[in-house]
Parts: C-alpha cells; structure tokens; sequence
C-alpha cells in the first residue's frame, strides 16, 4: 500500500489480452481519481490480436489491421514502450529500456499486474533454433516471405529432389495452434499455386507431427477427429506419437518407426526448408529471476483472486499465472480466460486499494466453448454445449474474434479485408521489411542438406 496522501502507482507489464483489458478495466474505475496513476509497458505499442496472426501474415489481411495502437485505447492510462530488464521486488521497480542503446528506465510500483505471456518452448527439442516460431506479427510476415521465395526458387527448380524440399512443410505441435497452422497453410499455399505456372498443388507435402496421442487434446475427441479428417482430405500426414528427436537446417529427426505400422514415416528424418515450432509455450523468461513460487511449467503461482499470497503487492493473469479453479486446477491459457481474468482482477485491485483487507473476489470461470479455423472455410468448436463443423463454424470462429478487436475503426477495416479476399486472388508480393537484421534471416535460402548424421 501507498503511503497516505501520496499517489497510487499499478503498473502493468505487457500488452496481450490480459495486460491490454487490464488497463482498460483500471481506467475505467479509476477514471476520476487523479491519485491513482495507471502505466502499461510493453516492448510494441500495439496490441495483437493472435488468433488473426496467420490472416495477416498471409494477405488476406492487411497486417496493421490486426493491430490496434495502444496509445489510441488508453484515455487515463500511459503506456511506455520498452523491453522490461527486471523487477526489483524489495525496492519496488521496474528496469525497462526502449532499446539497447537507450537509458534505462525505473518505474516504481505501488502494485504491479504480471501480464508477459509466454514464448516458445524450445528447450524440449535439440536443435529447435532451427525452426519457425509463430507468435509475433513479425513472425507470420517473415514466413509468408519465406514460403513465397521459396515457391519463387521451386518454379525454376529442375531436380525433382530439391524441388521436394522447397515444396514440404513440416509443423511440430498437433494442439490448436498446430491444427489452425497447417490448416491455413494448406489454403495459403494452394491458393499460391494458381500463380505458379510450373508448380502443381499435388506436389506440396504436409507433415503435420504430435508427440503425444491425441490430436487438439484441448477440445472432444469427435472434434479434434473431425479436423484430423480435414486435414488428410488436404494431404497432411499426421503423425501421432512421434517426437522429434532434434532439428537440424533443413531436415527434422523422427524415432525410427516399425515398416509394418500404419501411417509412419519411410525414413527417421524429414527434409523440408520449412520447419515450424508450435508445440507448446512456457511463461516469460523474467519470471524465473523472481524469487517467488512457480508451478512445474514456470508460471507464477497465485491465489483465485490472482494476488501473490507472499507478495500482496503483485497481481498475475493469463500465459504467465497459475490461478486455480475451484477444484484447484490451473485455468487454461485461452484468449476468452484472460479477458474475463483482467475485468475481475481490476475490480480486486480496486477493492485492495479502497477497501484494506476486505475479501476479494475470486475468479470463477466455465469455459463457453473452443473454436479452431482450418482453413478453406472450414472449421471445428464448440459454443457451450453445441458442437458445430464446417462453414458454421468457421464463420462463428471469424464473428467471435472479430468482436474482441477493440474499437470499430479496425472491425470495419478487418471485414473490407475478408470481403476483398472473397472476390480477388490473393497478391504474392513479399513484404520484406526486415532485410539481413532478421533473427531468422539464414533460413532465406538454405543449402541442400547433407547426408544424415547418425
């Protein structure tokens, strides 16, 4: 708590879906308040809307209308662009700095909402450096870029076995984000080859690999069954109970399966130039410098209320907190749990500063349902307790997010894009705003693998 007469100070960091509504509940309750002083941190000053991250990064949307500017959402609230350092918990700062060569900013707290998210895993497979990550807008643009120059190489390719590899792609992860993936990829890439004199859509190859047995093992199994038929209609291989071993450019490694089992690999190695990560994401790398307790995940631990029972002062929500249910299980990482996570963790904020020691409301959540797009106007979900497939629910998953993007102006926006892609091909020029500073810039072009390394 603040000392008497002087300024409340909550600071927020990130700004995905639970940091972004976080601030916007604070300064609703505290819009006439002057003492209470709100600020978010994040290292972009836009909030991304993820589940229309492949859209962007393929065309159909324009990618700044998948964004909304932070600054434009915020009335009393401030926002600091800035990659968060560290958390000085005694002294109550946090050490933030635009960029490398900026000054380091020190925010003090009064209270202070962890809302980092969380990154890809890539500690679980060697070699995972290799691959693609999807999580960032810059991410989606540099993969259509990739899988446009990629398509530019195979058009004049005349070995059939480099041509192969130009033209397979391999996604790590059967989860949602792995089926939405290669289902989109498998409609961006087709829709390319309209363009392509001299490349036929029976020449691209799907691989589509999941360690554990279950396919989207976050909705019913009639479900996620349903999505796998749709996806090996399109020619994805799935591979189920198959770890990758390790990663390397241009090839990732399969345990060697039995000639006589169904559905396994010919060999204990795929070669693809496109190789992408989408299994699974642990909680931001700054949690782990905090000496607070964690889950086996590295999620911080709260109470339901979403307070730090050995730190009153800090607040967790979504990717990065373990908030329990009532039976005492952690809450889901989902879009439509955070969002309602935020609005109660405001009004406890509000209760703690206003009211001292007064109970606070727990969150109480039932997941309303689960909805995965899988491209070609397909889709797959659950709303509440009805199971909906195809078409419906494909249109039901666009209506839904299209409905979370704050503010009208980027709504109206969002549906000119989704009615040009409707009565117009999709254009295949590559945005190439990174140039050689890309992180992942080396996998422009990679060399023919080599033999294998056994």
């Amino acid at each position: 708590m603040p000392a008497p007469g002087l300024p409340t100070r909550i600071v927020i960091l990130g700004a995905g879906f639970g940091g972004v509504y976080t601030a916007l509940h604070l300064q609703r309750l505290f819009r006439k308040d002057p003492s209470v002083y709100i600020t978010l941190v994040d290292r972009d000053n836009y909030f991304l809307m993820t589940p229309l991250l492949f859209e962007a990064g393929s065309g159909v949307l324009e990618p700044r209308h998948a964004v909304t500017p932070i600054r434009t959402l915020l009335k009393k609230a401030q926002f600091v662009e800035a990659d968060v350092e560290r958390i000085d918990l005694d002294a109550r700062i946090v050490h933030a700095r635009h960029s490398p060569a900026a000054k380091v900013y020190a925010l003090a707290y009064d209270y202070i909402v962890l809302a980092l998210g969380g990154v890809t895993n890539t500690k679980l497979i060697p070699g995972a450096e290799n691959a693609f990550t999807f999580k960032t807008l810059s991410d989606a643009i540099f993969l259509r870029n990739h899988i446009i120059d990629l398509f530019e190489q195979a058009e004049v390719e005349t070995d059939p076995a480099r041509k192969r590899r130009l033209l397979t792609f391999v996604a790590i992860g059967g989860g949602l984000v792995g089926i939405e993936l290669i289902g989109e990829l498998t409609e961006f890439t087709q829709n390319l080859t309209r363009t392509y004199h001299h490349i036929n859509a029976s020449e691209l190859e799907f691989h589509l690999v999941e360690a554990g047995p279950k396919l989207m093992p976050e909705m019913e199994r009639d479900l996620a069954e349903y999505a796998g038929e749709v996806l090996k209609k399109r020619g994805v291989r799935i591979l189920m109970n198959t770890r990758a071993q390790r990663i390397e450019p241009g090839r990732v490694y399969l345990p060697a399966a039995p000639a006589d089992v169904v559905g396994a690999p010919a060999a204990s190695f795929i070669e693809s130039h496109t190789i992408m990560l989408v299994a699974g994401v642990t909680p931001s790398p700054l949690l782990a410098d905090l000496p607070l307790e964690k889950d086996n995940k590295g999620r911080l631990i709260v109470e339901s209320s979403m307070r730090c029972q050995a730190r009153p002062e800090v607040w967790a929500l979504g990717d990065c907190a373990h908030i329990p249910d009532p039976a005492g299980n952690p809450y889901p990482s989902l879009a439509q749990h955070a969002l309602r996570e935020a609005r109660v963790l405001a009004r406890n904020i509000q209760t703690a500063l206003r009211t001292p020691g007064a109970p606070l409301e727990p969150f109480v959540y039932k997941t309303l349902g689960m909805l995965a797009s899988l491209g070609h106007y397909k889709g797959v979900g659950r709303v509440f307790k009805l199971k909906i497939r195809g078409f419906v629910a494909w249109w039901v998953w666009r209506t839904y997010y299209l409905m979370q993007m704050p503010r009208w102006n980027r709504r109206f926006r969002i549906m000119l894009d989704w009615t040009v892609a409707l009565l117009f091909r999709g254009d295949v020029a590559k945005l190439d705003l990174f140039g050689t500073h890309h992180p992942t810039m080396n996998r422009k072009s990679p060399p023919p693998p080599g033999p294998p390394n056994e």
